[in-house]
């Protein structure tokens, strides 16, 4: 996997103050992804109902993803709401997807203006139809850009979206189009959800203290390095982000290789 050298650093718009990061030279990961856990922890902690974690983890989202375009990283990959998630009580599900559509209306003019292509991952015929009009206007408009490609996964899983991958190259197979023998690794890749992002994640993070995939990104993290914070999603901001960028810049990464 490609990495860029750039220089770390806190540059930002005068509008937007950012901490202080001690600048090095260091190479970015490409893509970073990133679970992000522990809203409704941070919001029993603080005493407060669950729609106003993620309503301050929704603050994080906004923080990382312009601190991730400062940094270099080419493609940042948030897990928003998994395909399990639909488990979850109606008001809190109904909640979540009106933070999205506040999300997308606020940082529409941002995403244009540093040039953020945004994606969608995941089974999104099953979002309510004001998120799913929302999403679909700010992918669409956006689609040209090259600054950043910024991917929310929604109403994802990672076997799920293996299974309708197979099912793609299956029709593919039965009409023709494919040879059993021919498909690779490259075929699964362009035929999963992931595959509009253009590359696998270099760095998967993890907020929360917890560690674990949770069904996110199974086939595209085979060489990810990973990185656990103790942070809850909302407490997790610039600084924590760069940190973690530092150490994955620190490890050697050999993709099964020794070196010589």
């Amino acid at each position: 996997m490609l990495h860029s050298e750039v220089t770390l650093h806190s540059e930002v718009r005068a509008t937007s103050p950012l901490p202080t990061v001690v600048a090095a030279a260091r190479p970015v990961p490409r893509h970073v992804a990133i679970i992000m856990d522990g809203n409704g922890r941070w919001a029993k902690r603080a005493g407060l109902p669950r729609s106003e974690g993620h309503r301050a983890g929704a603050e994080s989202v906004r923080a990382i993803s312009r601190h991730a375009r400062q940094l270099g990283v080419q493609a940042l990959t948030l897990y928003a709401f998994s395909e399990q998630n639909w488990g979850r009580p109606a008001a809190e599900v109904h909640a979540l997807f009106a933070l999205l559509v506040d999300f997308l209306r606020s940082e529409r003019e941002e995403l244009h203006h540093n040039q953020i292509r945004l994606v969608a991952i995941g089974n999104t015929g099953k979002l309510p139809l004001p998120a799913r009009l929302a999403l679909q206007a700010v992918v669409a408009e956006t689609a040209h850009y090259t600054g950043m490609t910024l991917a929310l996964c929604l109403s994802y899983g990672g076997r799920e979206d293996m299974v309708q991958a197979t099912q793609l190259l299956a029709r593919q197979v039965q009409a023709g189009e494919l040879s059993p023998a021919a498909i690779s690794a490259d075929h699964i890749s362009r035929a999963l959800w992931t595959g509009r992002i253009g590359c696998d994640p270099d760095l998967v993070i993890r907020t929360s203290g917890e560690q674990r995939l949770s069904n996110f990104l199974l086939w595209d993290a085979a060489y990810a390095e990973f990185v656990f914070c103790a942070q809850d999603w909302p407490d997790f901001r610039e600084q924590a982000f760069s940190d973690a960028l530092q150490e994955y810049a620190n490890r050697q990464r050999r993709f099964g290789v020794v070196a010589a």
